[in-house]
């Protein structure tokens, strides 16, 4: 039957798509998330279709569906009737999509997708967009239409994904499926935006925003289909006068600008065979935010990061029951720190490259309600690295000074020493292979996965990983119980690398942490991770779904990085554990009448134990305490909040609000006296506790409010218009505070931002 217009839903996430039958009854879409979505089928003149459908597998689903003769004509309204609760799901998982993130009252330039994922349970908001799911150091893998990448995306280290491109992403945080291997404690699976189903040849919308700090945005996105192709382009550009997260109240020479560009190429061939093309790319330019006695000086240092990647994705079926996907990219990254006259204490130019080619094949098979998944991953990689330094102020290496460093004296500029030089290239390669099945058994869903690993650049390393999950749905629809085992296997991250696993750095380490290796040099090895959860997920009534979790995180040769000096560079460094225990919880109000609603709260306990290894410690006096025994690191927060809502009216009007408490990191274990008599940062002082057992930085609870009009919505002419502020009471408070891992970084000032979007 002709046009039924056919809408798949997944409340709670904002997700839908719609389709029309054509003149055989026909519909399809694509280009979906694996997910269970609500399926329903409506015209006038017939009752309307409601199905659950679950989309556990690449392999495409056949739908029939039969409308029967209404009484009478009606019209009907249709909205989402329950949240759904997946009674296959074995780990925990959640969903943003590009709807949630273009109505999240975020700043204007937010760092790509993180400020939506910041919102789910599991996170600790850090500088600069950084987010640590489950008390890890940004170990995330993003899979973009395919194509996994692990780099550090967030902040001053690379370009981060433009949130223009999703069209939803899928979050991964417990019992991770053995196909995601590199960085896996957290994963997200991005779908981005296809012009292939859309029915047009072309549409698109044009965005331009503008708020404080002298930020301007403009964004625009295309697609569209001819024929069997369709296409999506998108490109996002921005300026502002506060790139990073400043390190001081003042905001001091903190420039900076970026664009973004992403295109994406569909081919519907033959056989329900499949070929995308995607090409990626970014390139940022920025100041360094400066203490006030780096502003004093003539601080001038600036960063520029480029980055390009191409890739392609061809799948096939197989039969009606299995399908097979095979993707090959390459991506690679170049950042450059310049020097200036001014830099303090220390000097420091850096030139350094990432390229790295990808090849991944996956064959699924369908077995009725069971499935199973096979694969492998090959990654090839080459590292290239140049980096000086240099001490510039001579008060801080003296001769006579308790911390004296005799191994910095030859690099000391004040006192007649040259730069310390470093150069250094590598090739290696990560190559796996997995297999995993999802069973099921009565009211009993398993998953049975198995991975291994074997990963070669300065160390030769290899592992098996078992990860095993069940899930068991309780009988008069009272929830679903789950648990999950995983063996993790995260290899080291590339940036800055070769310098901080040679024996050049180590020679200049402390003699605290040179001692605690016993004078030997230590490479930076792969973290190993045993991961344990337990989780619940049911309805509330009618209105909201619940999900809580429990996990305990054993890790040997801990991941982290060291910032040098609140600059740009950082050095990858391990410890010797890391033992992580949390809880989560999650209440997610799909919309109703127009209101819609998260509660997020999470706990974490998170204690590392030294020796470190890796990492560039110059002068940070942290390091020695730190290296005396086990100690709480800055991953570690009690209690976080966040909330989310949304009201949307008939007439285009909507208002959203978020948030958030945190009641603060770990900081660094500093003298209060030193501090007050410190003009770079005594006026912090109010905003951490230093005389505490474990010292942190103190509560904070930022509220950030945007409320807007859509004009014409659905159609080619709509108009947006949407106003925003983002920390209203505009609370000084701190992420962190001389962290040996990330140094200090301030929350954002209230800022108010404007945007209007046209489409077309």
């Amino acid at each position: 039957m002709p046009g039924v217009t056919v809408r798949v839903l997944r409340p709670g996430t904002g997700l839908e798509r719609t389709a029309v039958t054509d003149t055989a009854g026909h519909f399809e879409i694509a280009n979906l998330p694996l997910d269970r979505y609500e399926v329903r089928a409506v015209i006038d003149g017939f009752d309307p279709h409601h199905a659950v459908v679950s989309l556990t597998t690449p392999v495409p689903v056949d739908h029939p569906i039969v409308l029967r003769i209404a009484a009478q004509a009606t019209t009907v309204r249709v909205t989402a009737n329950l949240p759904i609760v997946d009674p296959t799901l074995t780990g925990t998982r959640a969903q943003v999509t590009f709807g949630g993130i273009e109505h999240l009252p975020a700043p204007v330039g937010s760092r790509g997708i993180e400020s939506a994922l910041a919102s789910l349970p599991g996170f600790a908001q850090n500088a600069n967009g950084a987010i640590h799911p489950r008390g890890a150091h940004n170990q995330m893998t993003y899979v973009v239409d395919g194509l996994p990448i692990s780099d550090q995306l967030t902040g001053a280290f690379a370009n981060a994904l433009d949130g223009g491109l999703v069209q939803s992403a899928q979050l991964w945080t417990g019992n991770i499926p053995a196909e995601f291997g590199a960085k896996v404690s957290g994963v997200v699976v991005v779908t981005s935006h296809s012009g292939a189903g859309s029915g047009r040849p072309m549409t698109g919308e044009a965005t331009i925003s503008g708020g404080g700090f002298g930020t301007w945005q403009g964004a625009a996105h295309a697609g569209g289909e001819r024929g069997p192709l369709g296409y999506f382009l998108a490109a996002t550009t921005m300026r502002t006068e506060r790139f990073l997260d400043q390190v001081s109240i003042d905001n001091l020479h903190n420039d900076g600008a970026f664009a973004r560009g992403f295109a994406r190429i569909d081919a519907r061939l033959p056989g329900a065979r499949m070929l995308r093309a995607h090409v990626m790319g970014g390139a940022s330019s920025f100041e360094l935010a400066n203490l006030r006695s780096q502003q004093a000086s003539g601080q001038d240092q600036r960063q520029r990061l480029h980055d390009v990647a191409g890739w392609a994705a061809w799948s096939a079926p197989v039969g009606n029951e299995a399908t097979t996907e095979v993707v090959g990219g390459y991506r690679t990254t170049h950042a450059r720190l310049l020097p200036s006259s001014g830099d303090t204490p220390v000097t420091a130019a850096q030139q350094r490259s990432l390229s790295t080619a990808t090849f991944t094949a996956r064959f699924t098979r369908v077995f009725g309600a069971h499935h199973v998944r096979v694969g492998g991953d090959g990654l090839f990689f080459g590292v290239r690295e140049h980096f000086t330094m240099g001490l510039t102020r001579p008060g801080f290496n003296e001769p006579d000074a308790p911390r004296f460093n005799a191994a910095l004296l030859p690099h000391d500029l004040t006192r007649g020493g040259q730069p310390f030089r470093f150069d250094a290239d590598a090739r290696g390669h990560h190559a796996g292979a997995f297999a995993q099945a999802q069973f099921q058994a009565g009211i009993a869903a398993i998953s049975l996965g198995l991975r291994h690993d074997r990963y070669t650049l300065l160390v030769s390393e290899q592992q098996t990983q078992p990860r095993v999950g069940i899930a068991i749905a309780l009988p008069a629809n009272h929830g679903v119980l789950r648990a999950s085992y995983n063996r993790n296997f995260q290899t080291p991250p590339l940036e800055n690398l070769l310098l901080s696993s040679s024996e050049e750095a180590a020679a200049l380490a402390p003699a605290s942490v040179r001692a605690a290796l016993g004078g030997a040099h230590a490479p930076i090895r792969s973290e190993r991770q045993q991961v344990f959860e337990a989780g619940y997920q049911r309805h509330l009534g009618r209105l909201a779904s619940l999900d809580l979790s429990l996990y305990r995180k054993r890790s040997r040769d801990q991941q982290d990085n060291n910032n040098f000096f609140d600059t740009g560079i950082i050095f990858p460094t391990t410890l010797a554990r890391i033992d992580v225990k949390g809880a989560e919880a999650r209440v997610v109000m799909p919309e109703r009448r127009g209101v819609s609603a998260t509660v997020s709260a999470t706990t974490s306990r998170a204690i590392s134990t030294p020796p470190f290894t890796g990492g560039l410690f110059l002068g940070q006096d942290a390091v020695d305490l730190l290296s005396a025994g086990p100690f709480a690191i800055d991953h570690d927060q009690r209690l976080s909040v966040h909330v989310t809502g949304q009201w949307r009216h008939d007439s285009g009007v909507w208002l959203g609000t978020s948030a958030r408490y945190d009641s603060g990191l770990v900081s660094n274990p500093s003298d209060p006296v030193e501090v007050a008599a410190d003009p770079d940062f005594a006026d912090l002082l109010p905003y951490v506790d230093l005389t505490a057992a474990v010292p942190r930085v103190r509560p904070r609870t930022i509220v950030d409010l945007a409320a807007g009009v859509d004009l014409g919505r659905g159609t080619r002419r709509a108009w947006s218009l949407q106003m925003q502020v983002t920390n209203l009471t505009n609370r000084i408070a701190l992420y962190n505070f001389q962290s040996v891992f990330v140094g200090t970084r301030l929350v954002q000032p209230r800022t108010v931002a404007v945007r209007v979007k046209k489409s077309f």
